[in-house]
């Protein structure tokens, strides 16, 4: 078809055009503009690791002693094609404080025209009280002690490949039963559901998932482990999971760690007929990390990003909401 003919001729060099769109002639040959969107600016590979924030682990009182534990904060990576001269906006999730709210915050990366899809990992559910199912989230929270509690549901809202794990069910009576019985389950991980609590031992956080992103080989997005009250406490899963405390010396849950979207480990009440609660561990903030080849690195950059290189890539680590201009 004449569309996709290539037409030279010496006597006009540099003047003419082929019918051919991104095609022009250049001396007796042809140079290459570029596709695109309409032709337009070309693209580069983008490199992303998103993290939301973990969820709280389970306050305790006298009517539930043994918290459960917070899930992880939603992991997601991938590669996407970017436009040059884009704009691509990077927001970090808060992880949830003293079961004061229901997840972590959202981590997402968007940009500012078309080619690069949204890209949003969802905050860990975090734990809820006695009796009652925990909450939904990148990876569930783990239910505390009492008949009936299960842990909440992880993937949530779903995303392919998943961007976490369920959390784990509770065990017991709760502080109705004398002595009282019971534990929390562990938070889900992005590799691992958390396990559910085993008659008076507390449940493990799942594991979170290795990332090279930056280099290294890091772990994100640990869930926390379930508190017990006679038994063994649940152990934070790899990837900054906080560990659950002991019930009877009313000790606050481990935080998640900061920057890995662990999820907060679960509380243990102290006893002695106080009526005071003692708070589940917080969930870790999450992270944004973005890769691009550094001959593409364009410097515009805001929210103070840390800048690295490694090889033949430059890496920005966002703990905090920023840009990057492509």
């Amino acid at each position: 078809m004449e569309d996709y003919k290539l037409k030279t001729f010496s006597n006009q060099v540099g003047k003419n055009q082929s019918k051919t769109t991104g095609l022009k002639t250049k001396g007796f040959g042809y140079q290459i503009l570029g596709f695109g969107s309409g032709g337009g600016a070309p693209t580069y590979d983008i490199e992303f690791l998103v993290v939301a924030g973990g969820g709280c682990g389970g306050n305790s009182n006298p009517a539930f002693i043994s918290g459960g534990a917070g899930g992880a904060g939603g992991y997601r990576t991938s590669t996407q094609p970017v436009f040059v001269g884009q704009t691509v906006t990077v927001t970090v999730g808060d992880g949830a404080g003293h079961q004061t709210t229901a997840r972590g915050d959202d981590s997402s990366i968007a940009g500012s025209a078309a080619g690069l899809t949204t890209i949003t990992s969802t905050g860990g559910g975090s734990s809820q009280a006695y009796h009652s199912p925990a909450f939904d989230g990148g990876s569930g929270g783990g239910s505390g002690d009492g008949t009936g509690a299960v842990g909440g549901a992880g993937n949530t809202p779903s995303t392919s490949p998943s961007q976490g794990n369920d959390g784990g069910d509770g065990s017991g009576g709760g502080g109705s039963s004398s002595p009282p019985t019971g534990a929390g389950g562990g938070g889900g991980g992005a590799s691992t559901a958390g396990a559910n609590a085993s008659g008076s031992n507390g449940g493990n956080g799942g594991d979170g998932a290795a990332n090279s992103i930056t280099g290294s080989s890091v772990t994100y997005a640990g869930g926390g482990g379930g508190s017990a009250y006679s038994g063994t406490n649940g152990t934070g899963g790899s990837g900054g999971g906080g560990n659950a405390q002991s019930a009877p010396t009313g000790s606050p849950g481990v935080a998640g760690t900061a920057n890995l979207g662990g999820g907060g480990g679960g509380s243990g009440w102290g006893g002695g007929g106080g009526s005071g609660e003692t708070d589940g561990g917080d969930g870790g903030k999450g992270v944004v990390i973005l890769s691009v080849p550094t001959a593409n690195y364009s410097s515009s950059t805001s929210g103070s990003p840390t800048v690295t290189t490694s090889g033949s890539n430059t890496i920005m680590k966002f703990t905090g909401s920023g840009s990057y201009t492509t």
